[in-house]
């Protein structure tokens, strides 16, 4: 699994990117049956979304990446980038299990 990622208005620090490599980096091994045909690529974008916001920074997450013929996605919008990552995460990883779900054959 490749991780591209992409930061907006914000400084991508080592420890943030190790965060996501981390986080996004442990779906692997619900893809593995996937992962035999092709590397999978997963576009992950970071970005603080406003900076006069009233209660502070808020910051999306937003990852996809194509599985098949479909692109699984998720995005969420948190006060805190590492809660924004990991809720991306937890709703890729319902996306992935929703797509096993309609490839199993009866």
């Amino acid at each position: 699994m490749q991780i591209d990622i992409k930061a907006t208005n914000l400084e991508l620090t080592p420890a943030i990117r190790e965060y996501v490599e981390t986080k996004i980096g442990s779906l692997e091994h619900f893809l593995e049956r996937f992962e035999s045909r092709d590397e999978i690529r997963v576009f992950v974008e970071i970005a603080r979304t406003t900076r006069h916001h009233k209660s502070g920074d808020v910051f999306c997450a937003e990852a996809s990446f194509p599985l098949g013929k479909k692109l699984l996605r998720a995005d969420h919008v948190d006060e805190d980038v590492r809660m924004a990552i990991d809720k991306v995460k937890d709703k890729l990883q319902q996306e992935i299990k929703k797509y096993k779900d309609q490839k199993r054959p009866y």
